[in-house]
């Protein structure tokens, strides 16, 4: 089965991230494998993360700490969208989410949605939240 996860690459705080995932959506840490635990002992700190695997709802993210020396990057034109149908769930959701990070778009009714937010979360990842209008 062909599928497509996003990969999201920290610098050093990836099990903070997990963590506050974990909180803020509800998220389930899958798996998670660090530097030390595996043979490529000199790609950084034992107790940085190699690789991880966090399910939100039926969605999976991976994730890491990026070893290069390069700064993390920013912006970008990549988003990740929550889609949910029960407008206080989204509300939560993304109120968890803007903790320490910044509201690009205010949580509204929309044409589209019965509510629709743009946050970046206190790592730099931007998340879309939609809540569909009530059938």
């Amino acid at each position: 089965m062909l599928g497509v996860n996003p990969y999201i690459a920290y610098k050093g705080n990836c099990r903070e991230a997990m963590e506050f995932y974990k909180s803020a959506l509800g998220a389930e840490i899958v798996f998670t494998h660090t530097v030390g635990e595996s043979p490529m002992t000199d790609m950084g700190p034992p107790d940085n993360i190699m690789h991880a695997t966090v399910k939100v709802g039926e969605s999976t993210i991976m994730m890491c700490d990026d070893p290069s020396p390069q700064p993390a990057a920013t912006g970008g034109n990549i988003s990740l969208a929550i889609g949910l149908n029960d407008p206080a769930r989204a509300r939560q959701l993304f109120d968890n989410l803007a903790k320490g990070g910044t509201v690009v778009m205010p949580m509204d009714k929309t044409y589209w949605a019965e509510a629709f937010g743009i946050v970046k979360d206190k790592f730099g990842v931007q998340w879309m939240v939609n809540c569909d209008a009530p059938k």
